[in-house]
């Protein structure tokens, strides 16, 4: 047992050297393992990095041109609305307008037919009041002459049949003139 005790008294010896002492087969065993894996990590990322790197721009670019196109979309879509509202109240004006003209026409030609109305009724009343004038004219003329036939032969008897009818006219007209014309014709 003293060989095995003696070996690792030996072997602790050795590493402790070791540790604390740097030899030059330690640093080219670090160069050589810092070289190799510096050389992995550019062959690594030439053949694995780059492709996903490349992958994932294309992919990001990709994502970019469609959120810009939607968003181009989304501008275009409300500006549509926008323009279609505007149209929308332009058309609600214009209706408005024309249901408003419409009835400003109604109200014209409702103040026309009735304005033509009450004058066909002017005239329709004026027509009777000529008419009735006329006919209290005639009426007036017809009780003349009835009063002067009257007349007359009242004077024919009173006088008798020596008078002529001159004189008979000249007697009814003053008799006439005596009672005057309001009191026979109203």
């Amino acid at each position: 047992m003293s060989n095995i005790g003696t070996g690792l008294l030996l072997a602790a010896d050795v590493m402790e050297d070791r540790l604390f002492n740097i030899d030059f087969q330690l640093l080219a065993d670090a160069t050589l393992t810092l070289i190799a894996v510096i050389a992995l990590f550019f062959f690594a990322s030439y053949f694995f990095f780059n492709p996903a790197r490349e992958f994932l721009q294309k992919r990001q670019d990709k994502i970019k041109e469609e959120l810009d196109t939607a968003k181009e979309s989304m501008d275009s879509a409300n500006a549509l609305k926008e323009e279609y509202e505007q149209k929308l109240r332009e058309i609600n004006k214009e209706a408005e307008t024309i249901l408003s003209e419409a009835r400003k026409k109604a109200l014209d030609n409702e103040a026309s037919i009735v304005a033509k109305a009450k004058e066909d009724a002017r005239g329709i009343i004026e027509r009777a009041n000529t008419e009735a004038e006329l006919e209290k004219q005639r009426v007036a003329d017809d009780v003349k002459k009835e009063m002067i036939n009257v007349a007359s032969a009242m004077a024919k008897k009173v006088i008798g049949d020596n008078m002529d009818i001159n004189v008979q006219d000249r007697l009814v007209e003053d008799t006439l003139k005596e009672i005057g014309d309001g009191t026979w014709q109203s």
